[in-house]
């Protein structure tokens, strides 16, 4: 089958882009849609001009590395599916696709369908972490962790950090992953200690990154590939009252965390 594409081309960050239109002759539907661009590449490099710019990685929906929009949905809108993971099949002869980067304030353009996602690097590393004791080995059995506990930790680390909740947000807002990032490590008995401090400072750096704050669109779950539940932002929203509550609104102090907004300015991020 043929496909047209009109893909956004911009060279880097702070030069002028445009859309601009391919043919992708003899597509199948044994293709992925990265293997169809690298098609694309291929022809654009036999003419000598310049081939689309666009991430991939492992290219089995783990890394988290590809994510661009198509016709205006991110990773192309089928359920659980990275772009790396859609499939040709699900496209017919003639198709004209749109594809352009994630459009976030916090994801400035790299070049072409690349974004930095270095913000949600920051995110991760305010509060990404446990403390656990050095020395001996402790017993396998030593802290024993409830199965429902587990259960909600795996789910939430599923979250390969693609940005796609972020490109489908109407305000460009990372709740969805940061609650993900949150809940992963908040609700192991191992992450106790840190629990107070990991949901402040994430959420603060959360902030200073300039992402939008969450008013329930819920767009964010719709696109997520791993398919992360809204109500981890709710637990986000509990752990980070709960937080409050107990540092008894003290100013925040977080070292290795630019601190722009308090604590206190961090609920205007968060559903109230």
């Amino acid at each position: 089958m043929n496909i047209t594409l009109r893909i956004w081309r911009q060279q880097n960050a702070n030069a002028p882009g445009r859309f601009v239109t391919y043919q992708v002759k003899d597509v199948t539907g044994n293709m992925s849609f990265l293997e169809m661009l690298d098609a694309l590449n291929e022809d654009l490099l036999s003419r000598n001009e310049p081939p689309v710019a666009f991430e991939h990685d492992c290219r089995e929906g783990i890394c988290g590395s590809c994510g661009f929009l198509i016709n205006g949905v991110a990773h192309g809108g089928r359920r659980g599916t990275t772009a790396c993971q859609l499939s040709m099949r699900f496209f017919k002869d003639g198709d004209s696709l749109t594809l352009e980067p994630w459009r976030a304030r916090a994801f400035p353009v790299v070049r072409d369908l690349i974004v930095n996602r270095s913000a949600f690097d920051l995110i991760i590393q305010a509060g990404g972490f446990i403390s656990v004791p050095t020395g001996s080995a402790p017993d396998a059995n030593a802290i024993l962790v409830p199965k429902e506990a587990a259960d909600t930790a795996f789910d939430a680390a599923t979250c390969i950090g693609c940005g796609a909740c972020v490109a489908a947000c109407p305000n460009a807002a990372a709740m969805l992953f940061t609650s993900a990032k949150v809940t992963h490590l908040n609700t192991f008995p191992q992450g106790e200690p840190q629990r107070d401090e990991r949901t402040l400072s994430m959420v603060v750096a959360m902030a200073n990154e300039h992402f939008g704050s969450c008013t329930n669109h819920g767009e964010c779950a719709g696109v997520c590939p791993k398919q992360i539940p809204l109500e981890f932002i709710g637990k986000m929203n509990r752990d980070l009252v709960r937080a409050t509550w107990r540092r008894h609104r003290e100013p925040l102090v977080i070292p290795g965390v630019r601190q722009h907004p308090s604590h206190e300015d961090a609920h205007e991020h968060l559903e109230t």
